[in-house]
């Protein structure tokens, strides 16, 4: 696919994938696909009666590759590489600092997946044609030196391990669930969301008034991810008991 601004690719689109995957009896996979999109593909591989599987290089990837095909397809079948970043300062860069610099190197935001950030490394998803590009030009992300590795396999990585707890908030505001869910005050919550660093359900948003229902994701950049995975009836001092699982990959 050529060139696009992040989150636009219409339906027709996957249309077009779906349909040429019936008439080549083979796969057509697409770019990387933020959450939305991906739910599109599903739409257009149902009304094109072909199998989509979505994968991203490891389990709950948010950012996933679409594989249409007549059959059924396995992971491995994915174009997708793995590079693991390590720097030499215990003060490493963040994930902002890593994307900035492959898309210094006219690389499209469509070919690269999820960026995992830990203290003292990190792990990059990409699509396989430019996997090589990255490894061999990549030097620094910020103003810090990097050792990048093309890696063989993909890594194998365990699903997000939920930490559950329970607290009372005053509503559903995605702003009072955040601040409960990342220890944050109010006003800090609220700063967060309207900048920019917050995920509802998969997609931006800058309100901090949006309603959470459970079972909701909620994003935070740099900070982890949160579910509603439960609420409860109101108190007597009309709060609501909720349970908020807060999530982390290890690397």
């Amino acid at each position: 696919m050529p060139g696009r601004d992040e989150g636009h690719i219409p339906l027709k689109r996957f249309l077009e994938l779906a349909r040429r995957t019936q008439s080549s009896s083979g796969c057509c996979f697409s770019p990387f696909l933020s959450p939305p999109e991906a739910r599109l593909a599903q739409q257009a591989a149902n009304k094109a009666a072909v199998e989509c599987m979505l994968f991203g290089g490891y389990p709950e990837a948010e950012r996933q590759i679409a594989g249409f095909s007549v059959a059924p397809m396995i992971e491995q079948d994915f174009p997708v590489r793995a590079l693991k970043l390590r720097w030499p300062h215990q003060t490493g860069p963040g994930h902002r600092d890593i994307l900035g610099s492959v898309l210094g190197l006219g690389i499209q935001r469509q070919w690269v997946g999820d960026i995992l950030v830990d203290k003292e490394k990190a792990v990059l998803f990409a699509s396989e044609t430019i996997a090589r590009h990255i490894a061999a030009n990549m030097t620094q992300a910020g103003r810090v030196s990097l050792q990048v590795e093309l890696l063989a396999v993909l890594p194998a990585m365990e699903a997000a391990q939920g930490t559950p707890f329970r607290d009372t908030v005053s509503s559903l505001r995605l702003d009072a669930l955040v601040a409960s869910g990342l220890n944050l005050s109010r006003a800090k919550a609220v700063a967060v969301i309207e900048t920019g660093h917050v995920k509802l359900r998969h997609v931006q948003t800058l309100r901090p008034d949006a309603r959470v229902e459970e079972g909701d994701i909620i994003s935070v950049r740099g900070m982890g991810r949160l579910q509603l995975s439960q609420v409860g009836k109101p108190t007597r001092k009309d709060r609501l008991p909720v349970i908020l699982t807060r999530f982390g990959i290890g690397l």
